[in-house]
C-alpha cells in the first residue's frame, strides 16, 4: 500500500449506537445524497454488514460501513468529517480494513465511487485501488454512474503463487 503521512492518530473502533448523532453529522456534510438513521441501523442489522469508527479524544471524526463477502470485503459508506480530511484518518481506516483481509481469509476490497467524485477517486487511488468497471446508473437517487474501485490482497498479486491464504500447518507438515 502506498506511503501516506499520517499527521492525526485515531482509534479505530466497532460503531455503537451512541455513535449515530456523530456518524448522521459527518454523512450530511459529506454526501449531496446522505444516508437517513434508518438507512444506517437497516445495514447494520444484517448479519454481513460491520460499522466502525474512527475517534479522536472522545469524537467521532469518520466512520466506514462495509459488508463481509466470501471472497471480498466491500465498502458500502465511508466519510471522514470535513475539517480532519487530508489529515491520515481515512487512510487508517483503509489500513486497518486491508489488515483484515488476510485474517478474514478475503482476498480484495471492492467499492463504489460516484463518477463525479474526484477526490475519493484520488484518495482510493493513492491507496493502490484502481477502478475496474464502469457501474452504468448505479445510483438510484441521481442516475449517476459509479467507478467499481477494487485493492487486491497479497494473494491475489501472482495467480496460483502460495500466499497468506494457505493451511499454516501445511507448512509444518513438509519438514
Amino acid at each position: 500500500m502506498a506511503q501516506l503521512l499520517t499527521a492525526q492518530k485515531v482509534h479505530i473502533r466497532w460503531m455503537i449506537r451512541r455513535d449515530m448523532v456523530e456518524v448522521l453529522q459527518a454523512e450530511r456534510h459529506s454526501f449531496e445524497f446522505p444516508w437517513t438513521e434508518d438507512d444506517f441501523l437497516q445495514c447494520l442489522r444484517q448479519r454481513n454488514c460491520i460499522g466502525m469508527v474512527a475517534e479522536h479524544g472522545d469524537r467521532v471524526i469518520g466512520y466506514m460501513i462495509y459488508e463481509l463477502h466470501r471472497n471480498r470485503l466491500h465498502v458500502l459508506n465511508f466519510a471522514v468529517t470535513p475539517t480532519f480530511r487530508r489529515t491520515g484518518i481515512g487512510a487508517q481506516m483503509i489500513q486497518k480494513l486491508v489488515g483484515k483481509l488476510t485474517s478474514h481469509r478475503r482476498a480484495k476490497i471492492t467499492l463504489a465511487v460516484r463518477e463525479r467524485n474526484l477526490q475519493a477517486q484520488l484518495f482510493f487511488r493513492a491507496l493502490d485501488f484502481k477502478a475496474t468497471r464502469v457501474l452504468r446508473s448505479y445510483y438510484e437517487d441521481s442516475g449517476e454512474d459509479a467507478f467499481l474501485m477494487e485493492f487486491l490482497g497479497q494473494s491475489d498479486e501472482v495467480e496460483g503463487q502460495e500466499g497468506p491464504f494457505n493451511n499454516r500447518i501445511a507448512q509444518f507438515e513438509e519438514n
